[in-house]
């Protein structure tokens, strides 16, 4: 069950609200509780044991290590567990693959279902372990209130990756206001919208002009493959950003305040700049819990450059178990090697959105491809070389088909909304007429995003999973 389906919103979410607002104060929680295992359950009964064991781990761990002279032991082992649990579940494949392909053996590679969300759920966890041996949040006395915080349906899937720190006195302590709600259904309904009309309208044009396997790339035009790869670049930001807003604004509709997790990377004016912007919480994990307990920038230059080499090869591998996660956070690591030693200050201001720009084009083309033959094959087809020619009458017909949800889903990605909704508020402010207005638009948006989402759904099946491995 994803956000983006009828069956989340109406089925699942909608009597979920309705349950959890009737509900006594102090069953909220429980409510809460039983609606995330539901949820987490419909994707596979059997892994909400592994989640409820990772749970486990991490509570009873974290417990043993208060006031206690070995709690760095415990929290190694804790660590160990929870890790060796995402090694066995997602990694196992790919390592025996390739033993497979380099030493011929073992002769039958095992077939291993991925859990949906461990990643997302194991580094909470992670966090939280790591967070009490340092004495930033305190143990957990309830096991069942650390598996509500690892377990929320809001965010134990597509991320963000939450903290316990951010949400521990919310758990017990938690206040809704009307703005509150009002807040979380309109971020919802944004979120909603971007994936339901946008995201999947971009996926739809891509997965047109590129249909799959290696005789679709070489039977599409040149111009065909750049459109298709720019659908994506588009499509896997609105994606993202669409269930971090539904995610934020769930949580804030009963009380919960997650962090932000897109900060509009795509306007960013150098690699550097897309990594403050592009999915902050896992950036600030890999930052406060790799990179500065290896040394950070307080080493040498060659152990900083290994510091950097850790974090970026770990950043793709936490993106799927296969070759291209990996080249795609090495293709990262050496544009942030040539910032800080190379370029610098080269790139005139005016052209460096534009570079930055094409670093992340071609870095999606890298993640997108898991099979290096087809990535091989889209890289030489841009140029030409492979390729069906380098224009064709179908690239034109799909591109003028498509032309309105092209340029709404590239304004989607600025700031040209927030500073209109901005513009529109202080203007408010000094005329009554605009004030009425603005309040009037403003309270029908969100039922108008809702409406036109739910009709996109009607006639859309895309899968938002079958792009990336968490």
């Amino acid at each position: 069950m994803v956000f983006s389906s009828l069956l989340f919103v109406f089925a699942f979410f909608t009597p979920h609200l309705v349950v959890y607002f009737f509900a006594p104060k102090e069953k909220k929680n429980l409510v809460l509780l039983v609606s995330s295992l539901i949820f987490y359950a419909w994707g596979g009964p059997k892994y909400l044991l592994l989640l409820m064991l990772e749970t486990f781990i991490s509570w009873y761990f974290a417990l043993k290590m208060k006031d206690s002279k070995k709690s760095k032991l415990y929290m190694i082992v804790a660590c160990i567990c929870l890790l060796g649990l995402l090694a066995i579940f997602k990694y196992t494949g790919f390592f025996l693959n390739n033993l497979k392909f380099f030493i011929h053996w073992p002769s039958k590679v095992p077939t291993i279902i991925l859990p949906i969300g461990i990643s997302f759920y194991t580094f909470q966890l992670l966090s939280y372990v790591v967070d009490v041996y340092r004495k930033e949040v305190t143990p957990q006395e309830d096991y069942w209130k650390l598996l509500l915080y690892s377990s929320l349906f809001h965010q134990c899937i597509a991320g963000p990756i939450v903290r316990y720190e951010t949400v521990q006195n919310e758990i017990d302590n938690r206040k809704v206001s009307f703005n509150d709600v009002a807040y979380g259904f309109r971020r919802f309904s944004i979120g909603l919208a971007k994936k339901a009309i946008l995201a999947n309208s971009c996926a739809s044009i891509t997965d047109t002009l590129l249909p799959g396997g290696i005789e679709g790339i070489h039977g599409q035009s040149a111009l065909g493959i750049w459109l298709a790869m720019i659908c994506y670049m588009l499509q896997i930001y609105l994606d993202f950003s669409a269930y971090s807003d539904m995610a934020i604004g769930m949580g804030r509709m009963i009380g919960f305040h997650y962090l932000e997790n897109f900060n509009y990377p795509y306007i960013a004016k150098s690699v550097k700049d897309f990594w403050r912007r592009w999915h902050i919480s896992l950036s600030s994990f890999f930052r406060d819990y790799v990179y500065i307990p290896l040394g950070g920038n307080r080493v040498s230059q060659k152990k900083w450059i290994r510091n950097m080499f850790v974090v970026w090869f770990l950043t793709g591998m936490w993106h799927g178990a296969s070759w291209n996660y990996i080249l795609w956070g090495l293709y990262y690591l050496c544009f942030l090697l040539l910032e800080k030693f190379y370029i610098k200050d080269r790139i005139p201001d005016k052209w460096k959105h534009v570079y930055t720009l094409i670093v992340i084009f071609f870095g999606w083309i890298i993640f997108k491809y898991s099979d290096l033959s087809q990535l091989g094959a889209v890289l030489l087809g841009m140029f030409g070389i492979g390729s069906a020619g380098f224009y064709s009458m179908d690239v034109k017909t799909v591109f003028l088909s498509n032309i309105f949800f092209l340029v709404f889903s590239m304004l989607a990605c600025t700031t040209l909304g927030r500073s209109l909704h901005k513009y529109l508020l202080k203007t408010s402010n000094k005329n009554d007429v605009v004030m009425v207005l603005y309040s009037i638009f403003d309270a029908i948006l969100p039922f108008v995003l809702m409406l036109i989402s739910v009709l996109a759904l009607l006639g859309n099946s895309y899968n938002p999973f079958l792009y990336f491995q968490f």
